[in-house]
């Protein structure tokens, strides 16, 4: 798949892309992100609509109030989409992009969605949308160098923000000193900015690539073929080489060991990764629950992979893949309750175990955990979403309803967050037999997002049925 111009979509694609433009240019920026958003849904790979969308998001962001609690949420990586787009990464990447581009329309400066978008973008191949991204991210942490080289490297695979990745890299070496690694992705980068200033750039609209003005075919392949073989994998091998021959002379120095764990865990070596957590975690200084945090993630991920590893082609693929779901779910639910046990007075924690519960059927002790999260602010409106959800289960709607009103109130701007409480109260009041009630609820949110899940076929019907 390649990304595409504005001119390779259909006709009905364009037009919505074009009142898009014009919904952002008036400011509209919720439908704005709605249109952008359903264009990619369908058409993936135009660059310059995610583009558009990306601009949009900011102006948004900008506009919006930006108080000590977004400050503190952005760059989340806990949230259910979060964990959503991860699940759907392997299978299917469109949709994952697709899923972490609605966490971007809340929080555009989110690191865990930009890592899936990049994710996702290089297994399609989209190299412009993965520099998109990564720039983003280089912006959010200007010193990871393992980050920067992946930007400066996917620059230098695709007429990208060459300027950029120049200067992040610049700042980054007169920080690190010399570095085989940076000197490489340095003499990457300087190669396409010369291809880039000589004219050999591909238009935006598509009207031609480098190729096809270069003199010499032959050379055009041997150029392209030399520039991909810089990957991300090679940049993680070589940094991993270089952590393990530091370790050597550094045993005791556990940020190394984090680090190491963490590019092992990149390269799907889970086994090796928490080989190394476990060391660090026998250290009693490091003990905290971060680490035992990381351990779990990695270990979820080890689930996560090989279920995608499973054939999907085989009869008993989806047999195979329940069973490890349960044994992911177990595991998730054992660890997090130790967690629980070791810091009772962490909420966020009481959060994740009352998530774990709901999935796993067992509402009674989702409902108490999910009362006790609701201390922590950062959890609130959360716990109360899930908390309604869990009445409704039980049939309480009364009090389903009351507690989403309560959050609702509670909620000042209108975010994905917001949608999502009122959402479930239309779902409650629907469910109670009160109709209009509930259509009142989803058409509160189609007045300024028609694509937010299935409030147009919701309001729609309503309409057809009067």
């Amino acid at each position: 798949m390649a990304e595409k111009n504005i001119n390779e979509i259909p006709p009905d694609l364009r037009r919505m892309h074009t009142k898009a433009v014009e919904a952002a240019q008036r400011e509209n920026y919720d439908y704005a992100l709605a249109l952008f958003c359903q264009v990619l849904e369908r058409e993936p790979g135009l660059f310059a609509c995610r583009k558009a969308l990306r601009a949009a998001q900011a102006l948004k962001s900008a506009g919006a109030s930006t108080g000590f609690f977004k400050k503190m949420m952005s760059g989340a990586g806990s949230s259910p989409q979060i964990a959503k787009a991860k699940m759907a990464l392997n299978k299917n990447p469109a949709e994952a992009m697709a899923i972490a581009e609605q966490v971007l329309n809340g929080d555009p400066n989110n690191s865990y969605a930009h890592r899936i978008i990049v994710d996702a973008a290089h297994a399609l191949e989209f190299p412009q949308t993965a520099v998109l991204s990564l720039e983003t991210m280089v912006k959010n942490s200007p010193k990871d160098k393992a980050l920067v080289i992946e930007f400066a490297n996917t620059v230098a695979e695709t007429s990208g923000n060459a300027r950029a990745a120049e200067k992040a890299l610049a700042e980054i070496i007169r920080t690190n000193g010399y570095d085989p690694d940076l000197v490489q992705a340095q003499k990457n980068l300087s190669a396409q900015t010369t291809l880039d200033e000589g004219g050999y750039r591909a238009l935006e609209g598509g009207e031609g690539s480098y190729r096809d003005i270069l003199k010499d075919k032959d050379e055009a392949v041997l150029l392209e073929q030399e520039k991909r073989v810089q990957k991300t994998e090679d940049v993680t091998e070589r940094l991993i080489g270089e952590y393990e021959t530091r370790r050597q002379t550094e045993p005791d120095n556990l940020k190394l060991l984090r680090s190491l764990a963490e590019l092992y865990t990149q390269k799907n070596q889970f086994d090796r990764a928490l080989e190394l957590y476990q060391r660090i975690k026998g250290s009693e200084v490091a003990s905290d629950a971060t680490l035992d945090l990381a351990i779990a993630n990695t270990t979820v991920r080890r689930f996560d992979f090989q279920i995608a590893q499973l054939d999907s082609t085989a009869p008993e693929q989806a047999e195979q893949a329940a069973k490890i779901e349960a044994d992911k779910l177990t595991y998730q639910t054992a660890e997090c309750q130790k967690r629980v046990e070791k810091y009772p007075t962490d909420l966020a924690i009481r959060f994740e175990m009352g998530v774990l519960h709901f999935q796993a059927g067992k509402i009674s002790e989702a409902i108490s955990e999910f009362q006790k999260a609701q201390g922590n602010p950062h959890k609130r409106s959360a716990a109360m979403s899930y908390l309604a959800q869990c009445f409704a289960k039980r049939k309480m709607f009364d009090l389903a309803a009351r507690t989403l009103q309560n959050a609702i109130k509670e909620k000042t701007g209108f975010d994905d967050e917001k949608k999502d409480l009122i959402y479930h109260l239309g779902c409650v009041f629907d469910s109670m037999g009160k109709k209009e009630e509930a259509v009142e609820q989803f058409k509160i949110i189609y007045e300024t997002d028609i694509g937010y899940k299935d409030v147009a076929a919701k309001v729609d019907a309503f309409y057809a049925g009067q």
